[in-house]
């Protein structure tokens, strides 16, 4: 049986940074990738890699064009990350021919480019061999991810690293289907049961552990989610991601009853990492949210004006992300800013589009949020319909949606018909005046 120390001693080191050079990997990708992304800096880092994260979307402008440009230049190695989110046919030719122009220009540069799911590849792109990391939708792990670490340094894999990278395959990607199940079947004891067993996939990256963390969080098992994540912190300590969750986890028992210590340190988690300069649009969202649950306990202005700000920031960074986009919409309508609410609303749909996404509960949600803010509740209703239907078990998502659900109505002023229509997928849930 593979060991977690059988597949470490197989990670080649960075390679040393020589004049001219600042980072070790460069990253490449969309905002709608980007907690898969931050498993994948996470893993880099705790293997040794100085790595930039960029956190801008470049679909123009000659600024952001530069500075891609520049800090690829500075760079020994590029990872290009493709996604069905990654449909932008300008975007992915801009960043393409740019990391193809990094190996031209630079004779010892890496370009990596990965793919997340079996959606097709570009044209222009077809002919270039990208690493498949399609079974692992949470986060790099297994071979394909020993494939990675010494594709970044120019290595080709020894014999022995391929039978290692084979057989750790099949574990990790059974170790991802049975964390799904459980969350799937609603069961926080097997997600416990699992990592309390857990063997080598869970121990070479906290992808794994991240991913059945955020499911006890999602079932509302929260006290096991914060235990789990602090386990997490101390086998992997450099790691972000798992101070991200614990953070949300924290937040979302505070908002369930828990002590205004809760809030506290969930605020604290994220303020240290904004301040270490982790703005990353995950990090900004979580650090926002904190700041609208102290608006919820407070009613102070500046409270909920400092979450639509720090939205704002976010969403203004990443133009293709979603759901910091919708809560700095949503925060202007309880700022009674209406004109900036609409346009930001308006964004947003340009992301989302107008229908229900079958299998991804936040995207078709947010559709919903979005023809809510612009008082279409049929429509919105629909969405909301079909969000709740494809996550029957994550009642925590449900209560998120529906409490932001509230607050918009209490300034949008629905028809007692029209509440009802937007009342009815959360039936289940007690109504607004008893969260």
């Amino acid at each position: 049986m593979i060991t977690a120390e059988d597949w470490i001693q197989q990670v080649p080191p960075p390679r040393p940074l020589s004049e001219g050079d600042q980072w070790n990997v460069f990253l490449s990708y969309r905002s709608a990738d980007r907690a898969w992304v931050v498993n994948l800096y996470d893993v880099l880092r705790r293997y040794g890699h100085k790595v930039f994260l960029d956190q801008v979307v470049l679909v123009g402008g000659d600024q952001l064009q530069e500075r891609l440009e520049s800090s690829l230049t500075a760079s020994q190695a590029g990872v290009l990350v493709w996604s069905n989110h990654a449909r932008d046919s300008t975007w992915v030719r801009r960043e393409y021919q740019t990391m193809e122009a990094a190996t031209d220009r630079k004779k010892a540069f890496r370009f990596v480019p990965v793919r997340l799911d079996a959606s097709e590849l570009p044209s222009f792109a077809a002919l270039r061999i990208f690493l498949d990391f399609s079974s692992y939708p949470d986060g790099p792990n297994g071979g394909e991810l020993l494939r990675l670490l010494h594709s970044v340094v120019g290595q080709p894999l020894s014999d022995k690293a391929a039978r290692i990278a084979l057989e750790l395959d099949e574990s990790s990607k059974r170790a991802a289907s049975q964390i799904g199940a459980a969350i799937r079947n609603g069961s926080p004891e097997r997600l416990k049961a699992l990592f309390a067993e857990r063997g080598a996939p869970w121990r070479v990256a906290a992808a794994l552990g991240c991913k059945a963390a955020e499911g006890l969080t999602k079932l509302e098992a929260y006290d096991d989610a914060v235990a789990m994540l602090l386990e997490l912190q101390r086998e992997f300590p450099r790691a972000i991601r798992p101070k991200q969750l614990q953070a949300l986890a924290l937040l979302r028992r505070a908002r369930g009853g828990g002590q205004q210590k809760d809030l506290a340190d969930a605020q604290e988690i994220v303020a240290e990492l904004y301040e270490s300069g982790e703005r990353d649009p995950e990090t900004l969202g979580i650090y926002a949210s904190t700041w609208m649950e102290r608006y919820e306990r407070s009613s102070k202005v500046g409270d909920l004006r400092q979450a639509r700000d720090l939205y704002a920031e976010a969403f203004a960074a990443a133009r293709d992300d979603y759901y910091t986009g919708i809560n700095a919409a949503a925060k202007s309508v309880l700022l009674d800013d209406l004109a900036r609410a609409a346009q930001l609303a308006n964004e947003v749909q340009q992301i989302v589009g107008a229908e229900p996404r079958p299998g991804d509960y936040w995207l078709t949600a947010t559709v919903g949020e979005v023809w809510l803010i612009q008082k279409n509740y049929v429509e919105a209703a629909r969405n909301y319909d079909a969000a709740v239907a494809m996550a029957s078990s994550q009642t925590g998502s449900h209560k998120s949606t529906w409490r932001q659900a509230c607050r918009l109505m209490a300034k949008l002023g629905p028809t007692a018909d029209e509440r009802a229509l937007v009342r009815k997928p959360f039936e289940h849930l007690p109504d607004c005046d008893q969260l």
